[in-house]
């Protein structure tokens, strides 16, 4: 879980510079034999990033507000600082709650 936790958080780092955007595309990346599928859409003020881990299927929802994100991931609840998030690529672990 935490690896998910980890993989997630770099994706949040990457979307977080497109909060002014409305809307994007389906976006993928892979990481360790599993592919992130994953929308972000804006929604009140805040980044909302919606997806699934393959070939699990596992479910993620993730919420971008300010500097914290949190959401679930697995069903399991999550929660990370940004700068944790931009970090996560350069060997910053998320911590799931």
């Amino acid at each position: 879980m935490r690896k998910t936790v980890y993989i997630l958080a770099a994706a949040a780092a990457a979307l977080t510079s497109t909060i002014g955007m409305a809307k994007e595309a389906k976006q993928s990346f892979e990481y360790e034999g599993s592919t992130y599928v994953y929308t972000s859409s804006v929604e009140n003020g805040r980044q909302v990033i919606n997806g699934r881990r393959f070939p699990s299927g596992q479910a993620f929802h993730l919420i971008v507000r300010g500097d914290r994100v949190s959401g679930t991931a697995g069903g399991v609840p999550v929660a990370f600082a940004t700068t944790e998030a931009s970090g996560a690529a350069g060997g910053i672990a998320a911590v799931a709650r």
